[in-house]
């Protein structure tokens, strides 16, 4: 019975040693479409994700952003991305895997929407905005 205690033992350093590329690699991790936070060590297709290396923290909380400018950088970035000539993918069965090419019609439909969610959205600048500096 000790035998096979030892032999446990021995193997341990092997263990750790090839756990520790999984320790210090970078994690991925994003938001689907029902708020379930989802890990991984290779980013997904299509999703809005942050990389942090394990065990890594920010210093203080970050304080909530408005909602307003996340919609409206949403919205600019839908916008330039259907603006654009790159294939755009739709993820219809949310599991973060891109299922289909959206259509020339989709596309176009879809730029009309990022276009209305921007002037929502954003604010824009006054056009005879002028600004005086005083002395």
């Amino acid at each position: 019975m000790r035998r096979p205690i030892r032999f446990a033992f021995a193997l341990l350093p092997f263990a750790f040693a090839a756990a520790l590329p999984v320790v210090a690699g970078q994690v991925y991790s994003w938001k689907d479409a029902k708020g379930v936070t989802h890990y991984a060590d290779a980013p997904p297709a299509g999703q809005k994700l942050k990389g942090r290396a394990f065990g890594e923290r920010p210093a203080t909380p970050a304080a909530p952003k408005p909602v307003a400018n996340s919609d409206c950088s949403n919205a600019r970035g839908n916008l330039t991305l259907l603006q654009g000539n790159g294939k755009v993918s739709v993820d219809e069965d949310r599991d973060g895997k891109p299922d289909r090419e959206i259509t020339t019609a989709e596309r176009a439909s879809r730029l009309k929407i990022a276009e209305a969610q921007v002037e929502l959205y954003c604010e824009q600048p006054a056009a005879n905005a002028v600004t005086t500096r005083r002395s």
